[in-house]
């Protein structure tokens, strides 16, 4: 269907945002100023040159390469509905978040108002509206070509911004499914576009900007002491791969169409071949990942830098992650839930329950994944920070100099050595860690999703065991296969990379996406529930009890807790007591199935012509996968 429309891009009159900093990894700096485009005039004189056009490049970099997680959750983005697009069952964020409750039916549900995605600020800040970015896209790729610059260097910047631009579009499609199609310049006295495209006009356009990209960076390589974070070939050959991934799952393919997986194939084959033979190799410690940066992480495809020592460039995930006692604010969103402390195997690779090792309910760390103990910080267990390697972390409720307690916290993003600044504050500080948006382990899951669902089981095998290895799980005996072993079917295949994904990209926002692209949100049941830590006698009016025994000092110092052995069941248990607990006391999880494709809200709809609901939502006539 083709709907003409004048919708909310008359708000987003094209705006030539021109940032401070030259490096496109270096973009986070909110100085700049505006050139509208009268005409074209003004912004073709603009790509006549490589620095003006570099810095009209760095603010869509800002604008479009995804922040580090929970940077964008503040109620001047998307009006403060950001934690729908961050809602799953893998950790305790939506506790803290009315619309992540919503998005999950756990608490109240979402109307045609709620979903911001597109934005409806109307300004060009990171987040305000992502047809701000569009345009900025289109208004680049309409006039490099007509400026003075050479052909390589014209090349070079189009590979960039048609990337960019397939990335904005590509996201909007993961929300909307179809959406208004505008790929000119805006003309602020005629501002006309087309109304929602379909799914597949919007995946041509994306497919079609990636080649492109591909085509105009092949031979780019950018030094990482400038260029990191740039775009190049691998890293839109990687996205081409992921987003024919996308097309081929139940969520923009609910017949399974089998032509669409073999297309899927042999891009991914491709993505991971290009990756591999461009060096890039998974990082062989699991904690590490986070940790190192540059040419030192041979994982990273695709990442946003940070400084914790420029100006405005740092991030408060470090802060997020910590507990109270070193000098953190635990965020909600990296306490794990129970479901996610379920999801990891056992040492030997198999499920809780089953193979070479037993799963105590209590002692429920014991055995476990390697990449369990490189991520959970349990009661009592060694999570070293500020330099001490053998700090311990105590989570019992009123554990001493801890406040917000969690029943278990993540390790991730958190540093070893202590940062300039825990806090993110004046615009310093943060540990300045890398995002990491893309990573080689990403590439080998989704390489073997696509080969499990063309019949490959053994190439499927071969990418999760690469991972497994990597993760320190063991081989066990004969025939177990690091947990693959008996593995024999593409539905238990399905099933476990799926599984592995949520364990491997724990706490780095993969979970809502991959819910909703294999059509599994609707299908969650029951309560969301994480840990909590108790003690078996706690304190009694002014009698401290075992609060008093565990934190008791001897001469040296040391706090009597830290010379327990938690791994001894019995002298556990003698003080701690574990029990499941839901906050809240919230409904069960219950995701309409007609969530697979938001709408838009009623400021995007109000301001255009026949911009049509989705089905499924209130007035809904527009079928997203409808061609």
């Amino acid at each position: 269907m083709k709907i003409y429309a004048t919708n909310i891009v008359r708000k987003a009159v094209l705006v030539i945002a021109i940032a401070s900093s030259v490096s496109a990894c270096k973009v986070n700096e909110d100085d700049f100023f505006e050139l509208p485009d009268r005409g074209g005039i003004d912004a073709a004189a603009l790509f006549d040159a490589e620095g003006s056009t570099q810095l009209h490049l760095n603010r869509v970099y800002d604008n479009v390469i995804p922040q580090f997680i929970y940077q964008d959750n503040v109620s001047s983005t998307m009006s403060g509905r950001y934690g729908i697009h961050l809602a799953s069952d893998e950790n305790m964020f939506p506790a803290g978040d009315q619309y992540a409750r919503a998005a999950l039916g756990l608490q109240g549900s979402l109307g045609n108002h709620d979903v911001r995605f597109a934005g409806n600020t109307y300004n060009h800040a990171s987040g305000g509206n992502k047809y701000f970015d569009i345009a900025k896209c289109n208004a680049a790729i309409k006039f490099i070509p007509e400026g003075k610059m050479s052909d390589a260097k014209k090349k070079e910047f189009l590979g960039q911004y048609h990337f960019l631009r397939a990335l904005t579009y590509f996201e909007l499609a993961k929300v909307y499914g179809g959406v208004p199609l505008t790929l000119e310049p805006i003309d602020p006295n005629n501002i006309t576009v087309r109304g929602r495209a379909s799914a597949r006009q919007i995946f041509d356009v994306v497919l079609s900007d990636l080649d492109k990209s591909i085509e105009y960076l092949e031979g780019i390589v950018w030094q990482d002491a400038n260029g990191r974070g740039k775009i190049d070939k691998l890293i839109a050959t990687c996205l081409k791969a992921k987003v024919l991934m996308y097309w081929a799952s139940p969520q923009f393919n609910p017949n399974n169409e089998q032509d669409r997986w073999v297309t899927a194939l042999d891009a991914n084959k491709a993505a991971y071949e290009l990756a591999y033979n461009s060096g890039k190799r998974l990082v062989p410690n699991y904690a590490d990942i986070f940790r190192l940066e540059g040419s030192a992480n041979t994982e990273a495809i695709l990442v946003r830098s940070y400084s914790s020592t420029i100006e405005r460039r740092g991030h408060d995930g470090e802060y997020r992650a910590r507990p109270a006692s070193a000098q953190g604010g635990a965020h909600q969103g990296f306490q794990a839930s129970k479901r996610l402390l379920d999801a990891y195997p056992m040492k030997d690779g198999n499920p809780r329950g089953s193979g070479a090792y037993a799963y105590d309910e209590v002692m429920f760390w014991q055995n476990r994944d390697p990449r369990f103990q490189a991520t959970m910080a349990y009661n009592g267990s060694v999570w070293p920070l500020d330099g001490n390697l053998n700090r311990r972390q105590w989570n019992y409720t009123g554990a001493i100099n801890e406040s917000n307690l969690r029943g278990v916290y993540n390790k991730r993003f958190t540093s070893i050595t202590p940062p300039t600044s825990v806090r993110y504050q004046n615009n310093l500080g943060g540990n300045g860690m890398d995002w990491i948006e893309l990573r080689l382990a990403e590439v080998m899951l989704n390489y073997a999703e696509c080969a499990n669902e063309t019949g490959d089981l053994a190439t499927a095998k071969n990418m999760v065991r690469e991972i497994r290895k990597r993760a320190k799980i063991e081989e066990g005996a004969s025939g177990n296969d690091y947990g693959l072993g008996a593995i024999s079917s593409k539905d238990q295949m399905r099933e476990l990379i799926l599984n592995e994904r949520m364990i491997e990209f724990a706490f780095e926002n993969k979970r809502n996406s991959d819910l909703r692209r294999t059509r599994r949100m609707h299908l969650l049941t029951g309560l969301m529930e994480t840990i909590e830590v108790l003690l078996v006698n706690p304190p009694s009016g002014n009698n401290p009890r075992d609060k008093g025994v565990l934190e008791a000092v001897d001469a040296n110092g040391v706090m009597f807790r830290d010379k327990l052995n938690i791994e001894d069941k019995a002298t556990y248990t003698k003080y701690f007591q574990t029990r499941t607990v839901s906050p809240g006391n919230y409904l069960p999880y219950s995701v309409p199935e007609f969530h697979y494709f938001y709408t838009f809200h009623n400021d995007f709809v109000n301001s255009g012509i026949d911009i049509q609901p989705t089905i499924g939502w209130a007035g809904g006539t527009f079928d997203p996968l409808a061609d």
